[in-house]
């Protein structure tokens, strides 16, 4: 149930993100979903090394951490990707 759980909020984050930054983004969902687990994963790191990652109710400053991992992750990983496939159009 955790990798399936993980699989959803990387999707949902991935989709957050490419809303969130402008432009479009050329990377297939399927690798959006994957930036949006590594955002997820690089949030709650960042959440845990300033202490709060377990509050009692719902923990907005994590998911925002999360969010804002993401979108970081989602714009870098986007370029990466469009510099990598235009590289292999043009051989």
């Amino acid at each position: 149930m955790g990798w399936l759980w993980a699989i959803i909020v990387g999707f949902v984050l991935g989709l957050l993100a490419k809303a969130i930054i402008p432009g479009k983004q050329h990377c297939p969902l399927w690798l959006t979903t994957v930036f949006g687990i590594i955002g997820a994963v690089i949030g709650n790191a960042i959440a845990r090394g300033f202490g709060i990652d377990e509050t009692s109710g719902i923990d907005w400053g994590r998911h925002a951490l999360q969010l804002a991992a993401a979108v970081v992750v989602v714009f870098l990983g986007d370029m990466a990707y469009s510099s990598m496939r235009g590289k292999r159009q043009r051989a």
